[in-house]
């Protein structure tokens, strides 16, 4: 009710006036936020993950490890909110959300007991101060690619809110504080400039040899053999990147080893589907050409029918034929289907995405539960049918700020049932 009531005075108000208020009103919040819950992250140890893509992987990783240590952990992500013992599924529709949120979960993480809060950092959290007053020990960065440019205006200020993470946690009263980096990314240099006392990178060749095979990989890490459920050379990053992290902390390989093949997976992230189909079925988040190419890749080898949308109304339109000459390219059979319009015309969305497949006819079905069952019956024995855009998304977003309640898996498990009934 909170949010419908903000949307529709933000249409009210002239958008400069908007604008010019939108800084010191959200500085102000975060700060008195802190001073409401008596900041609470002077009293708990505070892992930021930033980065493009992997953030909420990375997170999860770093928690399971964390776990296996020995240690009670407070989560905060895409998915999810944990502390300690109970965990409850993010519906904000945001990754960092705001109007006291963190300090009041970082102040419930002090009073459960717990040791270590991993969050998830954005640029929009960023860009509205929600990383402010929040004493950090470490930042995980992942990696940069071009991401919500409409909501930032380019690619530089994009990347410069990110930055500004780096830049919070290195000025952290708390120390020594710890820059965890991702070697490859060209953009590492811009995080690990600033003034940290602790510098750490990892690279992909800090897993060789690694192989990655039908249920998985191994890796190699400091002479270790390790083996992963989960899939895709990304996932060999994300793992490293938790695995550097709990260097710093004096957790050993053989600790991380034991939690990483333990770890099944994550809701939304390569999401295997299993139902008895003889076929494979994986809802993914991937929202970004980049992240849409490599889960594309991870089934290479066999028969792909993709399901997707785009990125959604209002933001990211430069996305729509990227991500659709992609699918031209990798996939054998394309359902172009809704997402998140927003206050977008949602065929209008699919449009543009169908105009910029040359070489291949997509099916459009608007209606996303029988894109899904569309695509599960069209299947056959080894192929893979990958329905991306959503992953956990709880809803979908409509115009006016409409929610309709969604989960692309159970959609899934349903539709898979029908299939299975009908024989």
């Amino acid at each position: 009710m909170y949010d419908n009531i903000l949307y529709h005075l933000r249409k009210l108000i002239p958008s400069f006036i908007f604008r010019a208020l939108q800084p010191a009103y959200h500085i102000s919040m975060a700060w008195l936020g802190a001073v409401i819950y008596r900041f609470p992250s002077r009293h708990i140890k505070v892992v930021a993950v930033t980065g493009t893509k992997g953030k909420t992987s990375v997170v999860e990783i770093t928690n399971a490890i964390l776990r296996e240590a020995g240690y009670k952990t407070a989560v905060s992500n895409t998915i999810r909110f944990k502390i300690a013992g109970e965990s409850r599924d993010n519906m904000h529709k945001m990754s960092m959300p705001g109007r006291f949120f963190m300090q009041k979960f970082l102040s419930d993480a002090v009073k459960a007991g717990c040791q270590y809060a991993v969050v998830e950092a954005t640029s929009q959290g960023a860009q509205f101060f929600r990383h402010r007053f929040i004493d950090f020990d470490a930042l995980i960065f992942t990696n940069i690619a071009p991401e919500h440019i409409e909501a930032h205006g380019s690619f530089d200020k994009y990347l410069a809110a990110k930055l500004s993470i780096a830049e919070a946690v290195s000025r952290s009263p708390k120390k020594p504080t710890i820059i965890v980096a991702n070697k490859d990314d060209k953009h590492h240099d811009r995080f690990v400039d600033h003034p940290f006392e602790h510098k750490v990178l990892f690279s992909l060749s800090d897993a060789a040899p690694f192989q990655l095979h039908k249920e998985g990989f191994y890796m190699t890490v400091r002479g270790m053999r390790i083996d992963s459920l989960l899939s895709g050379e990304f996932n060999i990053m994300n793992e490293l990147a938790a695995i550097t992290y709990a260097d710093t902390q004096g957790i050993s390989i053989e600790t991380c080893k034991k939690a990483i093949e333990k770890f099944t997976g994550i809701r939304g992230r390569v999401e295997r589907i299993e139902a008895g189909q003889d076929f494979t079925v994986v809802v993914d988040y991937a929202h970004t050409p980049d992240s849409l190419q490599k889960l594309y890749d991870v089934f290479q080898n066999s028969r792909r029918i993709c399901v997707l949308g785009n990125t959604g109304g209002g933001r990211d339109t430069w996305k729509r034929d990227q991500m659709a000459r992609i699918a031209a390219a990798e996939c054998d059979e394309i359902i172009l289907t809704n997402e998140d319009p927003y206050d977008d015309d949602p065929k209008k969305i699919v449009d543009d995405m169908a105009a910029a497949i040359a070489d291949a006819v997509p099916q459009v079905i608007m209606d996303r539960r029988e894109a899904i069952a569309k695509a599960l019956a069209m299947a056959k024995s080894s192929d893979a049918v990958l329905i991306t855009g959503k992953g956990t998304d709880p809803y979908i977003m409509g115009a006016n700020n409409t929610k309709i309640p969604w989960d692309d898996a159970t959609v899934v498990r349903e539709e898979l049932a029908k299939l299975k009934q009908r024989g």
